[in-house]
């Protein structure tokens, strides 16, 4: 941990930080971001509370609201592994939401968790543990550590998981050390397993890169046991997850630090909503990772109101993002957003979710109405477009030429 983030500033008296986690219908997951808030108020001398993208409760936006009366600036902090959709688009939404909301409040986003050589230490204990568990010693015999991560749409995310690997590997006595994963990317933890046995080492070491002990934690367990039992000649067993351990603090401290000083660094470079990467072209483009985030927020928000699981995504046909900022809003916004709705909840034929969007990018050619999946854009749209809009593109998937802005 930097030397800045041990000791509190001086100033802080008005200052509060928000830990955001995911959020999980597990309790004890949630207790776990409700810990470390307490323990990191503790370590940083400032207010800490917690709030959860989805799931558990407060949101994002309803804790930086019970945090403005009390306070002038609240610093965001992500209990994020990696750099995912969340990191990159939902929580910047929320937190933009917020100080839209509260125009008195100065609201810093910080970084996820992301690689950090307390993340690695931490890592090589969890190894040490399983090694004394199997009665192995990486100084006198070949051990091979998997490090198993969550999985990711995402290649930054991916990639750091690999990046993560390879630093655990160096300067440590391990035969190897390789990344793998419990869901959508490969390698799976199986095919990773099945490919360290060739190499014969005397043990496996699994570490789960998971911050709780929750239901993909149990599935790598299990699946380290599935192994050791299918291979008599490897003894093999899984570690425990990152948990709350105070190494944790040290990092959560640091990515203060740097919001509260306005000097994250994202990954930009390789965010797949900023360039095209090979595999990903139809993600680049800021106003993909802006409707992501508007879709993704907006299905929670419906199935909260019918009290139906607000994790299960069935994402519409299409989605209508209308921009309501300053200049589109003077055109006519508002007037186009709601004929949309009214001539989509008429119509028999078009499945869509209509919702409003901040800027677009394209002041002064609006309103700007912009279809997805299609990646079409309207420009200056008026009441009578909005019909042609939703009977012509929505209904018959015929785009209105005339009033195209431009395709992505």
């Amino acid at each position: 941990m930097s030397s800045d983030a041990q000791a509190t500033p001086a100033g802080l008296d008005d200052e509060a930080v928000l830990l955001v986690g995911h959020g999980s219908r597990r309790e004890k997951s949630n207790e776990q971001v409700r810990t470390l808030a307490a323990e990191l108020e503790g370590r940083l001398g400032v207010p800490v509370d917690a709030g959860f993208l989805e799931l558990a409760k407060p949101s994002i936006p309803d804790a930086i609201a019970g945090l403005a009366s009390t306070v002038s600036r609240v610093t965001v902090v992500q209990l994020s592994l990696f750099a995912a959709s969340h990191v990159k688009n939902d929580v910047p939404f929320a937190v933009q939401q917020a100080r839209s909301e509260h125009a008195e409040l100065t609201v810093h986003n910080g970084a996820h968790l992301g690689v950090h050589p307390a993340i690695v230490d931490l890592l090589d204990e969890r190894a040490a543990a399983v090694e004394a568990e199997l009665g192995v010693d990486r100084t006198s015999e070949d051990i091979a550590v998997v490090l198993c991560a969550r999985g990711s749409s995402d290649p930054d995310a991916n990639s750091d998981a690999h990046k993560l690997a390879r630093l655990l590997y160096e300067g440590r006595a391990f035969d190897r050390v390789e990344a793998s994963f419990i869901g959508v990317t490969e390698p799976k933890l199986e095919e990773t397993l099945h490919a360290v046995a060739k190499h014969r080492p005397d043990a496996v070491v699994v570490l789960p890169y998971m911050l709780g002990d929750g239901v993909l934690t149990g599935r790598i367990r299990d699946g380290a046991a599935e192994f050791d039992e299918a291979y008599p000649y490897v003894d093999a067993a899984a570690g425990d997850p990152l948990g709350t351990d105070t190494r944790l603090l040290d990092v959560l401290g640091d990515r203060w630090q740097e919001a509260r000083t306005e000097s994250v660094d994202m990954p930009c470079d390789t965010c797949k909503y900023k360039v095209e990467l090979d595999g990903y072209e139809e993600d680049a483009g800021g106003a993909r990772a802006m409707l992501r985030a508007l879709t993704h927020q907006e299905s929670h928000a419906d199935r909260d109101d019918v009290g139906e699981d607000p994790h299960t995504h069935d994402a519409p046909e299409k989605h209508v993002a209308v921009c309501t900022n300053q200049t589109c809003a003077a055109d006519g916004a508002p007037a186009v957003l709601e004929r949309l709705r009214q001539e989509a909840r008429d119509s028999d034929a078009c499945d869509v979710r209509i919702t409003r969007s901040s800027c677009l990018g394209r002041c002064g050619d609006g309103p700007m109405v912009a279809v997805y999946p299609d990646g079409v854009w309207y420009g200056g749209v008026g009441r009578a477009d909005a019909e042609r809009i939703v009977s012509s593109h929505l209904d018959r998937d015929r785009i209105v030429s005339n009033i195209v802005d431009q395709t992505l």
